[in-house]
């Protein structure tokens, strides 16, 4: 039997797993819908398989994408087939009541409309065990209030591609500021013309270079809500 004829069904658990792992690496959307349904078949709950199979999946392909071993279309087939097993563990996660690591609304900033970025940060997050909100391109603050209002997310995620637009999000947070619920979020920039130095200036949380570099910052940023409020309980 060649190798490109596994029978994923024959496979114990922790083999399916590691192929499953492959499998995301390289982006095989069939497969990975194919093994997150025969996990499930076997009994498996669906937290699991999200992270042991998906998740950690992702981490990998995170951390070759951050080395500059995967590029962006190897990343996005990845994401993409990510998303085809969360397609299938969402509403089952969503009955089971599944810990979420947080809630993030992002979307790209008034005047730009790239998003290969901002779709790629949704996904990893997604990927992560993050609830994620995208609220597309092009938008002006109070598409941000809104979506805030109405989802109330702990993390708010800006992105621009252009020097021209970058300044607008400055605009976000000075009336999030103004409003007094600057402080009750962790606020992400990220985007090709940024830097570190730009995100403090506007008075984001942190600047995110590249996707894999957003979801450990979130995660971070979430670990430490958690224990101020455990300490302030």
């Amino acid at each position: 039997m060649s190798d490109d004829e596994i029978i994923l069904s024959e496979l114990s658990d922790d083999e399916l797993v590691q192929q499953m792992h492959d499998d995301l690496y390289d982006g095989l959307k069939e497969e990975i819908e194919e093994g997150t349904t025969i996990l499930l078949d076997r009994g498996w709950v669906p937290y699991d398989v999200l992270t042991q199979a998906l998740v950690e999946g992702m981490r990998i392909v995170g951390e070759d994408f951050r080395d500059g071993i995967l590029f962006v279309p190897e990343v996005l087939l990845s994401a993409n087939a990510m998303k085809s097993g969360m397609a299938i563990l969402r509403p089952l996660l969503a009955e089971t009541g599944a810990p979420k690591l947080g809630k993030m609304v992002i979307g790209t900033v008034k005047g730009d409309i790239h998003d290969i970025g901002k779709n790629l940060v949704g996904m990893m997050m997604e990927g992560a065990g993050f609830d994620v909100i995208d609220i597309g391109i092009n938008n002006a603050v109070e598409n941000y209030l809104e979506a805030i209002d109405e989802h109330k997310p702990d993390i708010v995620g800006m992105s621009a591609l252009l020097t021209t637009t970058m300044p607008y999000m400055k605009v976000v947070i000075d009336t999030m500021k103004e409003k007094g619920i600057r402080d009750d979020h962790i606020v992400l920039v990220g985007g090709a013309p940024l830097n570190e130095e730009f995100g403090m200036a506007v008075g984001a949380d942190a600047y995110c270079r590249d996707a894999a570099v957003a979801v450990e910052t979130a995660k971070e940023f979430m670990k430490r809500k958690h224990n101020s409020m455990a300490d302030a309980g």
